[in-house]
């Protein structure tokens, strides 16, 4: 709810789990959904967002610690399904603008199937 009383308005994620916005799901049950992101900076790049709708890490408290480690569990199993867990894979959760989160609801980064060599170079 808003300030004001009335409905906040679902990001384009929320839209994506509540099946109002097409995307290629690879997992979901009903705690999270997993989709193929639409800009991969790999050749594995899904996302993981938990359904309820979090801002981001930051915003989680104690009430949401089962879900975290849903969430980080599903990381694994969802890797080891796209054939990522042999070679490695790299997992982000970005939060706020200046690290680059650009939708205002945790997510998950499941990149990998190259080398993600830190720094890059």
């Amino acid at each position: 709810m808003c300030e004001n009383g009335g409905e906040m308005e679902k990001t384009l994620f929320q839209k994506i789990a509540d099946k109002e916005i097409p995307a290629a799901i690879v997992y979901e049950d009903d705690l999270c959904v997993a989709f193929r992101d639409v800009a991969p900076v790999a050749p594995v790049h899904i996302l993981l967002i938990p359904r309820k709708p979090l801002r981001d890490i930051a915003a989680a408290g104690p009430e949401d610690a089962a879900l975290l480690g849903h969430l980080m569990l599903k990381v694994g199993e969802i890797a080891r399904a796209e054939g990522l867990a042999e070679g490695g894979f790299r997992t982000v959760m970005n939060t706020g603008a200046e690290a680059g989160q650009t939708v205002p609801h945790l997510h998950v980064h499941i990149i990998g199937g190259r080398s993600l060599q830190w720094p890059p170079g």
